[in-house]
Protein backbone atom coordinates (compact mmCIF):
# COMPACT_ATOMS: atom_id res chain seq x y z
CA UNK A 1 0.00 0.00 0.00
CA UNK A 2 2.68 2.19 0.92
CA UNK A 3 4.58 1.39 -2.23
CA UNK A 4 1.38 2.21 -4.61
CA UNK A 5 0.93 5.37 -2.28
CA UNK A 6 4.90 6.46 -3.00
CA UNK A 7 4.15 5.35 -6.79
CA UNK A 8 1.37 7.63 -7.15
CA UNK A 9 2.83 10.62 -4.90
CA UNK A 10 6.18 10.28 -7.72
CA UNK A 11 3.93 10.19 -10.63
CA UNK A 12 1.72 13.56 -9.40
CA UNK A 13 5.05 15.48 -8.72
CA UNK A 14 6.47 14.75 -12.01
CA UNK A 15 3.39 15.72 -13.85
CA UNK A 16 3.45 19.19 -11.88
CA UNK A 17 7.16 19.42 -12.55
CA UNK A 18 5.95 19.42 -16.48
CA UNK A 19 3.68 21.50 -16.01
CA UNK A 20 6.25 23.72 -14.17
CA UNK A 21 8.47 23.44 -17.22
CA UNK A 22 5.82 23.91 -19.66
CA UNK A 23 4.78 27.18 -18.36
CA UNK A 24 8.33 28.38 -17.68
CA UNK A 25 8.72 27.35 -21.82
CA UNK A 26 5.03 29.35 -22.31
CA UNK A 27 6.59 32.60 -20.36
CA UNK A 28 9.76 32.57 -21.56
CA UNK A 29 8.64 32.31 -25.17
CA UNK A 30 6.16 35.44 -24.48
CA UNK A 31 8.74 37.34 -23.34
CA UNK A 32 11.10 36.77 -26.10
CA UNK A 33 8.43 37.60 -28.46
CA UNK A 34 7.71 40.93 -26.61
CA UNK A 35 11.70 41.80 -27.10
CA UNK A 36 11.44 40.87 -30.50
CA UNK A 37 8.58 42.85 -31.21
CA UNK A 38 10.45 45.70 -29.15
CA UNK A 39 13.68 45.54 -31.55
CA UNK A 40 11.43 46.06 -34.72
CA UNK A 41 9.84 48.66 -33.47
CA UNK A 42 12.58 50.42 -32.78
CA UNK A 43 13.35 50.58 -36.08
CA UNK A 44 10.52 52.94 -37.27
CA UNK A 45 11.89 56.43 -35.99
CA UNK A 46 14.84 56.21 -38.31
CA UNK A 47 12.94 54.63 -41.15
CA UNK A 48 10.05 57.48 -40.88
CA UNK A 49 13.07 60.20 -40.13
CA UNK A 50 14.69 58.69 -43.63
CA UNK A 51 11.30 59.30 -45.74
CA UNK A 52 10.61 62.64 -44.81
CA UNK A 53 14.18 63.39 -45.74
CA UNK A 54 13.72 61.35 -48.77
CA UNK A 55 10.69 63.35 -49.60
CA UNK A 56 12.12 66.60 -49.18
CA UNK A 57 15.16 65.97 -51.22
CA UNK A 58 13.13 64.10 -53.93
CA UNK A 59 11.13 67.62 -54.17
CA UNK A 60 14.06 69.32 -54.09
CA UNK A 61 15.64 68.11 -57.01
CA UNK A 62 12.58 67.45 -58.89
CA UNK A 63 12.67 71.14 -58.93
CA UNK A 64 16.13 71.35 -60.74
CA UNK A 65 15.07 68.24 -63.39
CA UNK A 66 12.24 70.99 -63.69
CA UNK A 67 14.48 73.88 -64.46
CA UNK A 68 17.28 71.81 -66.37
CA UNK A 69 14.86 70.24 -68.39
CA UNK A 70 13.85 73.39 -69.79
CA UNK A 71 17.59 74.59 -70.62
CA UNK A 72 18.21 71.13 -72.35
CA UNK A 73 19.69 67.89 -72.39
CA UNK A 74 22.95 67.95 -70.03
CA UNK A 75 24.66 65.74 -68.30
CA UNK A 76 23.26 67.12 -64.92
CA UNK A 77 19.95 66.60 -66.34
CA UNK A 78 20.37 62.77 -66.91
CA UNK A 79 22.37 62.44 -63.56
CA UNK A 80 19.97 63.76 -61.24
CA UNK A 81 16.88 61.71 -63.46
CA UNK A 82 18.89 58.40 -62.17
CA UNK A 83 19.51 59.55 -58.82
CA UNK A 84 15.67 61.04 -57.95
CA UNK A 85 14.57 57.74 -59.67
CA UNK A 86 16.82 55.58 -57.30
CA UNK A 87 15.86 57.49 -54.52
CA UNK A 88 12.29 56.85 -55.00
CA UNK A 89 12.46 53.56 -55.31
CA UNK A 90 14.56 53.48 -51.52
CA UNK A 91 11.66 55.89 -50.15
CA UNK A 92 9.00 53.52 -51.66
CA UNK A 93 11.03 50.44 -50.12
CA UNK A 94 11.00 52.33 -46.54
CA UNK A 95 7.27 52.98 -46.72
CA UNK A 96 6.80 48.92 -47.60
CA UNK A 97 9.25 48.44 -44.50
CA UNK A 98 6.98 50.43 -41.91
CA UNK A 99 3.58 48.68 -43.25
CA UNK A 100 5.36 45.59 -42.56
CA UNK A 101 6.75 46.41 -38.96
CA UNK A 102 3.14 47.70 -38.14
CA UNK A 103 2.38 44.31 -39.55
CA UNK A 104 4.56 42.37 -36.81
CA UNK A 105 2.34 40.78 -34.01
CA UNK A 106 3.25 39.02 -31.21
CA UNK A 107 0.32 36.50 -31.47
CA UNK A 108 1.42 35.63 -34.95
CA UNK A 109 2.87 32.40 -36.03
CA UNK A 110 6.07 32.10 -35.70
CA UNK A 111 6.48 31.16 -39.54
CA UNK A 112 4.32 34.69 -40.10
CA UNK A 113 6.92 36.08 -37.88
CA UNK A 114 9.70 34.64 -39.75
CA UNK A 115 8.07 35.48 -43.15
CA UNK A 116 8.02 39.17 -42.36
CA UNK A 117 11.78 39.72 -41.02
CA UNK A 118 13.34 37.90 -43.60
CA UNK A 119 11.68 40.10 -45.81
CA UNK A 120 12.63 43.06 -43.88
CA UNK A 121 15.82 41.72 -44.05
CA UNK A 122 16.19 41.15 -47.07
CA UNK A 123 14.56 44.61 -48.11
CA UNK A 124 16.94 46.63 -46.68
CA UNK A 125 20.25 44.47 -47.88
CA UNK A 126 18.21 45.66 -51.85
CA UNK A 127 17.82 49.15 -50.70
CA UNK A 128 21.46 49.55 -49.91
CA UNK A 129 22.42 47.50 -53.52
CA UNK A 130 20.45 50.23 -55.11
CA UNK A 131 21.64 53.78 -53.43
CA UNK A 132 25.19 52.22 -54.47
CA UNK A 133 24.20 52.46 -57.73
CA UNK A 134 23.94 56.36 -57.36
CA UNK A 135 27.86 57.04 -56.90
CA UNK A 136 28.82 57.41 -60.59
CA UNK A 137 26.17 60.10 -61.44
CA UNK A 138 27.48 62.12 -58.13
CA UNK A 139 30.34 62.35 -59.88
CA UNK A 140 28.62 63.40 -63.77
CA UNK A 141 26.17 65.99 -62.44
CA UNK A 142 28.72 68.74 -62.77
CA UNK A 143 29.50 67.58 -66.30
CA UNK A 144 29.40 70.36 -69.23
CA UNK A 145 29.95 70.06 -72.85
CA UNK A 146 32.26 72.70 -72.46
CA UNK A 147 34.41 71.17 -69.47
CA UNK A 148 34.83 68.26 -71.92
CA UNK A 149 35.89 69.96 -75.31
CA UNK A 150 38.00 72.68 -73.78
CA UNK A 151 39.41 71.07 -70.32
CA UNK A 152 42.17 69.42 -71.61
CA UNK A 153 44.51 66.55 -70.43
CA UNK A 154 44.36 67.71 -66.91
CA UNK A 155 40.46 67.01 -67.22
CA UNK A 156 40.49 63.66 -68.86
CA UNK A 157 43.37 62.82 -66.24
CA UNK A 158 41.17 63.59 -63.32
CA UNK A 159 37.44 62.72 -64.67
CA UNK A 160 38.01 59.46 -66.51
CA UNK A 161 39.87 57.19 -63.59
CA UNK A 162 37.53 59.07 -61.10
CA UNK A 163 34.24 57.94 -62.84
CA UNK A 164 35.95 54.75 -63.64
CA UNK A 165 36.40 54.13 -60.27
CA UNK A 166 33.15 55.11 -58.85
CA UNK A 167 31.57 52.93 -61.42
CA UNK A 168 33.34 49.99 -60.17
CA UNK A 169 32.67 50.54 -56.26
CA UNK A 170 28.69 50.78 -56.97
CA UNK A 171 28.82 47.40 -59.43
CA UNK A 172 31.18 46.02 -56.78
CA UNK A 173 29.25 46.77 -54.09
CA UNK A 174 25.77 46.20 -55.96
CA UNK A 175 27.12 42.38 -56.90
CA UNK A 176 28.47 41.69 -53.31
CA UNK A 177 26.41 43.22 -50.89
CA UNK A 178 24.85 39.73 -50.05
CA UNK A 179 23.26 38.44 -46.09
CA UNK A 180 26.37 35.37 -47.08
CA UNK A 181 28.65 37.87 -46.83
CA UNK A 182 27.54 39.97 -43.20
CA UNK A 183 30.59 38.30 -41.34
CA UNK A 184 32.70 40.96 -43.22
CA UNK A 185 34.33 43.69 -42.18
CA UNK A 186 33.23 46.08 -44.90
CA UNK A 187 29.92 44.27 -45.23
CA UNK A 188 29.61 45.60 -40.87
CA UNK A 189 30.62 49.35 -41.44
CA UNK A 190 27.98 49.30 -43.89
CA UNK A 191 25.45 47.52 -42.30
CA UNK A 192 24.90 48.89 -38.74
CA UNK A 193 22.91 51.04 -36.30
CA UNK A 194 19.46 51.61 -35.91
CA UNK A 195 18.85 49.79 -39.26
CA UNK A 196 20.21 46.38 -39.10
CA UNK A 197 21.41 45.62 -35.45
CA UNK A 198 17.79 45.20 -34.26
CA UNK A 199 16.95 43.39 -37.33
CA UNK A 200 19.63 40.76 -36.55
CA UNK A 201 18.85 41.19 -32.84
CA UNK A 202 15.09 40.20 -33.96
CA UNK A 203 16.59 37.00 -36.03
CA UNK A 204 18.55 35.83 -32.75
CA UNK A 205 15.11 36.09 -30.65
CA UNK A 206 13.34 33.97 -32.95
CA UNK A 207 15.89 31.16 -33.09
CA UNK A 208 15.52 31.60 -28.76
CA UNK A 209 11.51 30.57 -29.85
CA UNK A 210 12.07 28.32 -31.86
CA UNK A 211 14.11 26.47 -29.77
CA UNK A 212 11.36 26.70 -26.71
CA UNK A 213 9.42 25.17 -28.68
CA UNK A 214 11.44 22.29 -29.76
CA UNK A 215 11.17 22.97 -33.52
CA UNK A 216 15.39 23.52 -34.13
CA UNK A 217 17.06 26.18 -35.83
CA UNK A 218 15.56 28.60 -38.42
CA UNK A 219 17.68 28.83 -41.92
CA UNK A 220 16.88 32.77 -42.83
CA UNK A 221 17.53 32.62 -46.95
CA UNK A 222 18.67 35.90 -48.55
Amino acid sequence: MEDKELINLWKAYDKKLEENLSLNKKNAEDITKLKLHSHLISMKPMKIFTIIVGILWVVFVDILIFIAFKVGISFFLVSAIIQVLLTKLAIGVYIYQLILINRVDISDSIMATQEKIATLKSSTIWITRLLFLQFPVWNTFYWTQAAWENGGIVWYIIQIPLTAAFTYLAFWMFFNIKYENRDKKWFRMIFRGKEWTPLMKSMAMLEQIKEYKGEGRIEMVS
